[in-house]
């Protein structure tokens, strides 16, 4: 493989060039570099698909040593050292997965100074043995990723990260970066003090993703709002969460019998079918993996073009790093979330059972509060979403459901009263299907049985749908009205809060009930991926991807890590004829040049 045109006098701009192929920095990522590159100790927050990679990568190459890369996931790892090789950058990573003789090699080349960049797993760098071979190499400097699990307060907390104050004792003249796409004002100061980063700089992007669509709605038929959404993403790659394995397990097989490519991944299924399903989804076209939390950290697919969550993740954090795995490519991308009170019961459920301190469920508790909030609010999602993270987005985005299709409200003080009186005169011992069962006057065994049929609020509120109590106790749920009795099996409790209402001191404005409409239309266009305008450039760049594949097929590798999507939209419009001209388009550095250039040219040349 031809080596990059990299050196220890390079510049930034010049590895950026010549090695990935880019011709400007974006953002704050010059900044960045330029800061790591003297020296200094830095935390990057930056959004999902923004270019942090970048950040530690070219210091990498630009100062003499080896970058030792912190990373939580084996996935991660592997797909950014495929990545790397392909532009001839010398990087490696050690692993549980690493057969021995393997990881003595990649010690061994660690040792001899001849890696740019080396990726460990926090539990591999801790050992005795690791740090000491530390000791004798020359290293360029640390960076240490998805470093919000370093924090207790975090979504993802990990304990091991906390050890890796010894980075900052040990080697006090490496220079340290932590880097994360997810983290609130909290967790944001616990990996400052944590890392002993006080004497660096804090480098924070904007979180926005407006290339994302967000679509938020509750549930009312699961199964038919997803194949709607579905629909509209035909033979598109994408992602379903499920909070069981045993839904992850059913909606796979679902999808499977409709004819779509869906895989399962989850904690129940053998390492061998995980890997076997995670490789499929990197490396095949349009695959759907329906899974768990438990996959999706570090998977750098870019080409992602949507996020479907069937049930509710468990914070704001969790949602925004989970539908940031969509449209890391910066194309149009769209996130879909189902919700029902129930959800809100089962994550309630996992927060009180918990054997955490009890500062801890409180932090929790807040954090399920917030994403009730951005469930139920009748703003736009962005703002919303951004606030939680402290930034303010000044005009609504309209890119997002409420936007697009702006929910209709209403004074429902009068509706809010019978609702709160009638879960007082039950007892607070029964859940929202039975309260609303009495409200629409629906005499059942159940009902009568404890003689709901007597009570003066039987019957008050036919002039509402069972649909549009539903949205309402969700609603006042999430205003904190009333609360939900996991202990009493998902029974509607009063709070302190409501006593105002109750009393007819306090107004209720209350969004109206809307049917899912997951279909896309209307807004600024930002949907998913168009055909490219003109027909023939739209096949030119499909049998540039049908090249692509065949290569990534032979080598083994994701297609994307032989070009991105968007360099092939950009090789089949502009139909560039020499390999200079092909170098000028954006993603292509000296090594995939040299290459794939010719290969790739005579596509083009074929019409």
């Amino acid at each position: 493989m031809p080596a990059p045109v990299a050196s220890s006098d390079s510049t930034p701009l010049q590895v950026l060039r010549h090695v990935f192929g880019y011709e400007a920095f974006r953002g704050r990522q010059e900044d960045i570099v330029d800061h790591v590159v003297a020296g200094g100790d830095a935390l990057v927050l930056m959004p999902t698909g923004g270019g942090k990679s970048l950040c530690y990568q070219v210091p990498a190459l630009v100062r003499p040593g080896t970058a030792i890369v912190v990373s939580p996931l084996i996935a991660l790892m592997h797909d950014q050292v495929q990545a790397l090789r392909q532009l001839g950058v010398k990087a490696a990573m050690l692993n549980s997965s690493l057969a021995p003789g393997e990881a003595r090699k990649v010690e061994r080349a660690l040792a001899m100074g001849e890696l740019d960049l080396l990726y460990v797993a926090p539990e591999r760098l801790l050992t005795d043995g690791f740090l000491t071979l530390l000791d004798g190499a020359r290293l360029s400097l640390f960076a240490i990723d998805e470093a919000h699990c370093v924090s207790q307060w975090g979504h993802d907390f990990r304990p091991e990260y906390r050890q890796l104050t010894v980075l900052h004792e040990r080697f006090p003249g490496v220079p340290r970066m932590a880097l994360t796409a997810t983290a609130d004002g909290p967790t944001r100061r616990e990996i400052v003090d944590r890392l002993a980063l006080g004497e660096g700089r804090i480098f924070l992007s904007s979180f926005d993703r407006p290339n994302i669509r967000y679509r938020i709605t509750p549930k009312s038929n699961p199964r038919a709002q997803l194949k709607a959404f579905l629909d509209a993403h035909d033979s598109e790659a994408g992602i379903i969460y499920c909070m069981s394995r045993a839904k992850v397990d059913a909606t796979a097989e679902m999808l499977a019998t409709e004819g779509r490519t869906a895989l399962p991944y989850h904690a129940g299924l053998d390492a061998d079918t995980r890997a076997r399903h995670q490789d499929r989804f990197l490396k095949e076209e349009g695959v759907v993996m329906v899974a768990t939390i438990a996959f999706g950290m570090g998977i750098d697919k870019p080409d992602v073009r949507f996020v479907v969550h069937l049930d509710l993740p468990k914070s704001i954090e969790a949602y925004y790093q989970e539908t940031g795995r969509a449209g890391r490519d910066g194309l149009p991308s769209e996130a879909l979330l189902l919700y029902g009170v129930e959800d809100v019961a089962k994550l309630i459920q996992f927060v009180e059972a918990s054997d955490a301190p009890e500062a801890r469920k409180r932090v929790e508790r807040g954090k399920l509060d917030a994403l009730l909030g951005l469930c139920e609010t009748a703003q736009c999602r962005r703002q919303v979403l951004l606030k939680y993270f402290e930034e303010d987005l000044d005009e609504p985005c309209g890119n997002c459901d409420t936007c697009l299709d702006p929910p209709r409200t209403f004074d429902g003080t009068e509706a809010a009263r019978k609702l709160l009186s009638c879960v007082y005169r039950t007892g607070e011992r029964f859940g929202a299907g039975h309260v609303i069962d009495v409200l629409l006057g629906e005499a059942n065994e159940k009902v009568l049985k404890f003689g709901h049929d007597k009570l003066s609020t039987f019957g008050i509120g036919k002039d509402f749908s069972r649909d549009e109590w539903r949205a309402m106790v969700r609603q006042m749920v999430a205003m904190g009205h009333l609360w939900v009795d996991t202990e009493g099996h998902g029974s509607l409790g009063l709070t302190e809060k409501c006593r105002p209402v109750l009393r007819g001191e306090q107004k209720v404005e209350l969004k109206a009930e809307q049917r899912a409409r997951p279909a896309r239309s209307g807004g600024n266009g930002r949907g998913p991926r168009p055909a490219l305008q003109d027909p023939a450039d739209e096949a030119r760049f499909q049998r540039l991807k049908a090249l692509r594949l065949e290569i990534a097929r032979a080598q083994g590798v994701p297609p994307y890590v032989i070009f991105h999507d968007t360099t092939l939209m950009a090789i089949a419009e502009l139909k560039p004829e020499t390999m200079k001209a092909l170098g000028m388009i954006s993603g292509i550095g000296e090594a995939k040049l040299m290459r794939y250039g010719t290969q790739f040219l005579d596509v083009v040349r074929e019409g």
